[in-house]
C-alpha cells in the first residue's frame, strides 16, 4: 500500500487530508477488508510526515467506516471475516460491534446486516444514468461540485422531499454527504464540544452513540415507550442537563422498530421550541412501511427548523454509492460547511449527477415498488417463523414496516450466550446489549433482520435457532464475558 501513496508538499490540500484521499481510494479500488494497515510510525517515517498527519487522516477514514481499530493489535480494514467458533466471545468482537461494526463469519446465515441484497440493486437504471451522464458532461463529471453539493440534485432532492414528506425545505438548505454515518460526524463537529450533554433514545444506533462520544459528549439515555421516547422524562432532563440536541429515529427506531405517534411528534417539536434545542432526526427506513400504513418523518411538521434531517439511501438503494443529505439550520450552515469540507471536501461528483438523473427520470418509485414487495414477503415469513417459537417464550412487537424484528427473550435468558450459540452453527443475530448506552444488563433482546437474506436463508435460520432453543441452556451463568 505504501508505495501506491502519493502526497504533494506543494499542494494547497493538507497532508493529512491528501493521505486520508489516497488511503480511501486504495480501499476502494482493491479488495482489502481484514487488512492490517501499517502503524503510525511505519507510515510517517515511510512517507516523511509528521506522525499527527497520519492520526489525522486514520481518524478521518476510522470516522467514516473505512478502518477500525484493535486495541494492542492495530488498525484495520473495515468489514473483516472473523473466526467465530470458538467456546466464547471475543473481546474484540464486542468492541467492534459497540462501535456499529459486526463481526460476520463467511458463509453464515446473516439476520445481523441490515442493507439490501445485491439482487435487488436497480443496476440497469443506474447504469443508463451513469452512461448518460458520461456522454453529456464528459470530464466535467469529475470536477469537484459544490462543498454543499451538485446543485441540480439538491433542486431534485428538495422536490423529492415535497412530493414524498411534504417537507419544504429549498435546495440552499441541503447539504450532500456521503451516506448518513458522515451527517452525524458533522453534526458531533459542528454542535458537540468536550462535555456537552447530548440526549439519545435507550436503545439507540451504535454508530450514532460512538460519533457523539468521540467529541467527548455526556450521552443521557431516554428510555423507549410504544410510541416514541417518555417526554416527561424528556422535560426533566431537558431542565436538567440543557442539552445540545436531542438524537432520535422516529420511524421504524433502531433496533427496536418502534414508531412515534404524532401526537407525541408535535409535542416534541413544541418543546425543541420552549426550551431551545435541536432534533436530530436520522431517517433511512420512513419509506418501507408495508400494509399500507405510511410514515411521515417528524421534519414533515417542523415549523420552526429546529430539526435537522438526516437521510441515507443506502439502505434502499445501494449502500456502495454512498448518497445520503442532511437539512441545515439557516444560522448553523456555516459552521456546518465548514466541517463537510474538512470531513472529504465534496461528495463524488459523477455519482452526484448520476443520481439526480435517476431522480428526475422517476426510476425511484418502480424501485421502491419492488424492494417493498421483497422486504414485505420476507417480513411475513420471519413473523411467522417466528410465531411458531413462541412457545419457547419469545415475543416481539408488530413493526409492519423496516427491515428487523427486535425480539424479547425471557428474562432469565442471556443474549450473548444466545449469540454465542448461534455464531457455532454460523447463523448472525445481534445481541440486545450493543444497542444500550449503560452498562446495566439487558441481555434478554436480539434484533433479527430479514433485508440481506432469502426466504430460504430466513426458513433454514429459524430452523438452527429452534435446534438451539430446543437443547441449549441460555440461563445466565457466572463466567467472565468481557462486554467492554
Amino acid at each position: 500500500m505504501i508505495e501506491r501513496i502519493k502526497l504533494d508538499k506543494e499542494s494547497n490540500i493538507p497532508l493529512y487530508q491528501q493521505l486520508y484521499e489516497n488511503i480511501r481510494s486504495i480501499i476502494e479500488e482493491e479488495n482489502l477488508d481484514g487488512e492490517k494497515l501499517p502503524s503510525i510510525r511505519t507510515l510517517s517515517k515511510s512517507l516523511q510526515v509528521n506522525n499527527v498527519t497520519v492520526v489525522n487522516a486514520y481518524k478521518q477514514l476510522e470516522t467514516e467506516g473505512y478502518i477500525y481499530k484493535v486495541p494492542g493489535s492495530g488498525t484495520f480494514v473495515r468489514k473483516p471475516v472473523y473466526n467465530l467458533e470458538t467456546s466464547s466471545m471475543e473481546e474484540g468482537d464486542m468492541e467492534l460491534m459497540i462501535s456499529g461494526i459486526f463481526p460476520l463469519l463467511k458463509d453464515s446465515i446473516d439476520f445481523a446486516t441490515v442493507s439490501p441484497t445485491p439482487e435487488l440493486f436497480p443496476i440497469e437504471e443506474f447504469k443508463q444514468s451513469l452512461i448518460e451522464v458520461l456522454d453529456r458532461d464528459r470530464g466535467m463529471a469529475f470536477l469537484y461540485p459544490e462543498i454543499t453539493g451538485y446543485g441540480p440534485l439538491r433542486e431534485s432532492i428538495s422536490k423529492f422531499l415535497i412530493d414524498n414528506y411534504s417537507i419544504d425545505v429549498n435546495k440552499e438548505q441541503i447539504l450532500i454527504t456521503s451516506g448518513g454515518q458522515q451527517g452525524l460526524d458533522i453534526i458531533s463537529k459542528t454542535l458537540v464540544t468536550q462535555g456537552d450533554t447530548i440526549l439519545v433514545e435507550n436503545p439507540t444506533y451504535p454508530g450514532a452513540f460512538s460519533a457523539f462520544k468521540s467529541r467527548g459528549a455526556r450521552i443521557v439515555g431516554l428510555p423507549l415507550e410504544s410510541d416514541g421516547i417518555n417526554l416527561d422524562l424528556l422535560k426533566g432532563y431537558v431542565k436538567r442537563y440543557n442539552p445540545r440536541f436531542i438524537y432520535i429515529m422516529p420511524n421504524y427506531q433502531s433496533p427496536t422498530t418502534i414508531s412515534y405517534s404524532k401526537e407525541k411528534m408535535k409535542e416534541l417539536l413544541r418543546m425543541a421550541k420552549e426550551y431551545d434545542f435541536y432534533i436530530i432526526e436520522d431517517d433511512f427506513l420512513t419509506d418501507l412501511s408495508f400494509e399500507g400504513n405510511k410514515k411521515l418523518p417528524l421534519k414533515t411538521y417542523d415549523r420552526n427548523d429546529n430539526v435537522i434531517f438526516i437521510k441515507s439511501f443506502s439502505k434502499i438503494f445501494m449502500p456502495g454509492v454512498r448518497i445520503g443529505f442532511m437539512t441545515i439550520p439557516g444560522k448553523l450552515f456555516k459552521e456546518l460547511i465548514k466541517a463537510k469540507h474538512s470531513t472529504d471536501i465534496s461528495s463524488s461528483g459523477y455519482l452526484q449527477r448520476a443520481f439526480d438523473l435517476y431522480l428526475r427520470k422517476d426510476f425511484w418509485k418502480s424501485h421502491m415498488d419492488t424492494i417493498i414487495n421483497d422486504y414485505y414477503e420476507k417480513y411475513k415469513l420471519m413473523k411467522e417463523e417466528l410465531d411458531h417459537l413462541s412457545h419457547f417464550g419469545l415475543s416481539y412487537k408488530d413493526p409492519k414496516g423496516g427491515l428487523s424484528i427486535w425480539v424479547e427473550l425471557p428474562k432469565s435468558w442471556d443474549s450473548m450466550n444466545l449469540y454465542e450459540e448461534c455464531s457455532k452453527r454460523k447463523l448472525a443475530i445481534v445481541p440486545g446489549k450493543v444497542f444500550f448506552i449503560d452498562n446495566e444488563s439487558f441481555d434478554n433482546y436480539i434484533r433479527l433482520s430479514f433485508s440481506a437474506v432469502t426466504k430460504d436463508e430466513i426458513k433454514k435460520g429459524m430452523n438452527i435457532l429452534k435446534e438451539i432453543l430446543s437443547h441449549s441452556k441460555l440461563d445466565k451463568i457466572d463466567t467472565y464475558m468481557p462486554f467492554l
